[in-house]
């Protein structure tokens, strides 16, 4: 995976239902199926630092999606290296799918989104999120078992 500044989306599959209190931010009730999160890392390290954070079980809860990932397995990552903020697009175009259903509020409190977070019956396709974004996005798939 590349280490250069992008966007990102941390597919995520959960096997159980669950009620979480995410600290601050209130209560989710975690479903059966697939979530997805919207992020960006224009920092150091860029995507692979950022992903790679995410797909670690042994972390310090920093982020609210850290506790989602405790319970919902990240599986894969979707990413672009373009150097445009692409993160508010991006969950913009998950917010009107018919894919989607947005968790209100969720992983947002730093711009006017719906949502970063949101939830699938089934996994997401990566090539229908092509065609509504239109941006160039890779895939990757940690070399492990999730």
């Amino acid at each position: 995976m590349d280490s250069s500044p992008g966007t990102y989306i941390i597919v995520m599959r959960s096997g159980q239902e669950a009620s979480l209190q995410i600290r601050s931010w209130g209560r989710i009730e975690l479903r059966r199926g697939w979530y997805i999160y919207v992020g960006s890392a224009f920092g150091p390290g860029g995507i692979r630092a950022r992903v790679s954070r995410h797909f670690r079980e042994d972390k310090a809860k920093h982020w609210h999606i850290d506790d989602i990932t405790a319970l919902a397995r990240p599986q894969s990552a979707w990413f672009s290296v373009e150097s445009q903020r692409l993160e508010h697009t991006w969950a913009t175009v998950c917010q009107q799918s018919d894919e989607f259903t947005a968790v209100r509020g969720f992983g947002c409190s730093d711009c006017t989104c719906y949502s970063h977070l949101f939830f699938a019956g089934k996994e997401p396709s990566l090539g229908q999120f092509t065609d509504k974004t239109g941006s160039d996005v890779q895939i990757w798939r940690p070399e492990r078992d999730v």
